[in-house]
């Protein structure tokens, strides 16, 4: 890591990703001051990076000469022709906005500032898990880390206190399924599975995109409305009805031709799918011999409550992210989680020495 010793006593972590951006203050004793999400649709534009960045700063309230760590996931944003461009973009779009020092995280790299992001874009792009992997692994030296975010699943072995991952680029991951592109929020149902059961019947699913899993998770009570920020599927609101139909849609049917009990147990019969694709996941991981059984999984994000389902299924102990963070109140810890590698770039930017005092 590149070496600084800034005056200011407070430290803000970024994470910019191609949907919402996250932001966390931080104490150099470590400690969450406040944590925000913001809309961030980048693939709508630039500009919308910017119009984040200034939401973001107006919640925050931040303190002159603070230094900035950022991480990046909206370099996939297909309004970049590739991920270092896209890297190069995000970097100077920031770093315009940001007052004070800017650095950017570029995983084994450390963090490096704008004048050497095109050099490191490769080791930047992404590099969001590895940020969070690497803050957990202080505190806890082994187990398996799973964020589950609006759209992507992290997997991350933790062994002797270090990330044991074998991808390093999405690419490699993938190939792991040491990431997974499913989550809580926006992904859509077509994505899950291509039949459902139903009203006692297999169903063929239109492969179209009329329902996210947000529909699933908001009728069934365990999404958080504050993390449900993305757009629906149709543009429509997010009312039980609403929801209903949209989901009713996936099989070909009305929310008019059924009660609201058959449109709920579509949504129970939704998750089981979504869970047994993370349980595949969750497995394979496993299957490396590197923890013991039993060894804890470690939930973070908008889905941290699939988690701990899966850990009760596999007879794991749960731990939440949000338990191994320091904040000023129980809602600020609570946020730091769901937004855990914007938190985690902040801490692992203090400087070593910035706490003794």
């Amino acid at each position: 890591m590149t070496e600084t010793t800034p005056s200011a006593q407070q430290y803000l972590g970024w994470d910019i990703g191609g949907a919402n951006l996250k932001a966390a203050l931080v104490r150099a004793d470590g400690v969450a001051v406040k944590v925000v999400q913001v809309p961030c649709p980048l693939w709508q534009g630039l500009e919308q990076l910017d119009a984040a960045l200034d939401a973001a700063l107006a919640q925050l309230n931040v303190p002159p000469g603070v230094r900035h760590s950022v991480t990046m996931t909206g370099e996939l944003a297909d309004i970049f022709p590739d991920r270092p461009t896209g890297v190069w973009q995000i970097a100077t779009c920031v770093h315009a906005k940001l007052s004070g020092e800017v650095w950017f995280f570029a995983g084994a790299d450390g963090f490096v500032p704008l004048t050497q992001v095109q050099a490191h874009s490769h080791a930047i792009a992404s590099a969001n898990w590895l940020a969070s992997a690497a803050f957990v692994a202080q505190k806890l030296k082994q187990g398996l880390f799973i964020d589950i975010g609006s759209t992507t699943a992290d997997f991350v072995l933790l062994q002797d206190a270090q990330p044991a991952n074998l991808g390093k680029t999405d690419a490699e991951r993938m190939q792991q399924e040491e990431l997974v592109y499913t989550g809580v929020i926006r992904t859509s149902l077509m994505a899950l599975a291509s039949r459902i059961p139903f009203a006692g019947q297999w169903h063929n699913l239109a492969a179209e995109h009329f329902a996210t899993t947000a529909d699933v998770y908001r009728l069934l009570g365990e999404l958080d409305p504050q993390e449900d920020m993305a757009a629906t599927a149709d543009g429509a609101g997010k009312s039980v009805e609403e929801t209903s139909r949209r989901l009713a849609r996936m099989v070909g049917w009305d929310a008019g031709d059924a009660d609201r009990a058959a449109w709920v147990h579509l949504a129970q019969a939704f998750k089981q799918q979504q869970l047994d694709l993370l349980r595949h996941a969750t497995l394979r991981n496993l299957s490396r011999n590197l923890i013991r059984p039993g060894t804890p999984f470690i939930g973070a994000g908008a889905g941290t409550f699939l988690v701990r389902e899966l850990a009760q299924q596999l007879g794991h102990e749960f731990i939440a992210a949000s338990s191994l963070i320091k904040a000023e109140s129980d809602q600020v810890r609570n946020w730091a989680g769901v937004c855990l590698p914007a938190y985690a770039v902040a801490n692992l930017g203090i400087p070593a020495t910035a706490g003794e005092a």
